[in-house]
């Protein structure tokens, strides 16, 4: 009866002792931040595609102002637009550098490194990091989209002049 009991016993304590051991990588919370990873390398690359765009266009600009005579506002123009080119190559990297401490925080959570207390912590400043360069990268492209259309004004206005010019 005595070994019976002992027997019981081992085996309830080992099954407590593994239900406490679990896998943190099957965790909800675990879950929920490889979900959010996946939704940032998303929005990542989303940030690349709007960087080649941004540059097509500043290759663009400099290739129509090419023909235009040394016009400060139309260099002014190019300046800005290539500060915020700029600018956006940096927030690309500091968002790829974030990405990668998000992935090393997932790794080291799934194999218990650290606990969930500590992931939930470290994950939640990258994630208000994260919706912090969002909020940059729209500025940049409000930012983007205006120096865009001052420069196609300017264009017209300098196209209309020359046609002007031409007619007398």
């Amino acid at each position: 009866m005595k070994t019976t009991f002992s027997k019981v016993f081992a085996a309830s304590l080992m099954l407590i002792i593994i239900s406490c051991k679990k896998n943190p990588a099957e965790s909800p919370e675990h879950k929920a931040l490889v979900a959010e990873h996946e939704t940032m390398m998303k929005t990542h690359e989303e940030l690349e595609k709007n960087h080649s765009e941004m540059s097509d266009d500043h290759g663009k600009m400099i290739s129509a102002h090419k023909d235009t005579e040394n016009d400060s506002l139309h260099l002014a123009n190019e300046k800005k637009h290539a500060t915020i080119l700029n600018s956006h190559s940096t927030l690309v990297e500091k968002h790829k550098a974030l990405i990668a401490d998000h992935k090393a925080l997932e790794e080291k959570h799934a194999s218990g490194k650290i606990s969930l207390e500590e992931m939930t912590k470290d994950h939640e400043e990258l994630k208000k990091q994260h919706l912090e360069m969002i909020d940059e990268h729209k500025k940049m492209l409000k930012d983007h989209e205006m120096i865009k259309s001052e420069d196609s004004k300017m264009l017209e206005e300098h196209k209309k002049e020359e046609s002007d010019t031409t007619k007398k």
